[in-house]
């Protein structure tokens, strides 16, 4: 198992998550854009070539659906995997914002 390391940043509009890894340049990212002050829309999650295969990606969602429980924010996941990850993990159900 490797160390991860990662950090979020915002702006006023949109916000990502950047993993880093121990002795490689390369970082894993999660993109986002704000929805109001309570839903945030996962558009993008990206993983370079040289750090696939370490549960990097899934890391990222993995630390997204934490910082929504934490901070009672609801997720609409727009990025292919963070959705895929969602349907795979049923008791998320509650973070996922509601359309309407």
């Amino acid at each position: 198992m490797i160390d991860i390391e990662i950090t979020r940043t915002e702006s006023w509009l949109r916000g990502r998550y950047v993993a880093r890894v121990a002795g490689k340049d390369a970082t894993g990212e999660l993109t986002y854009r704000k929805l109001g002050v309570d839903a945030i829309v996962a558009e993008h999650t990206g993983v370079p070539q040289a750090l696939r295969g370490n549960g990097i990606a899934t890391a990222l969602v993995e630390r997204l659906v934490d910082d929504a429980q934490k901070d009672g924010f609801k997720i609409v996941p727009k990025c292919p995997f963070v959705k895929a990850l969602f349907d795979k993990h049923p008791e998320w159900a509650p973070l996922l914002k509601k359309s309407g």
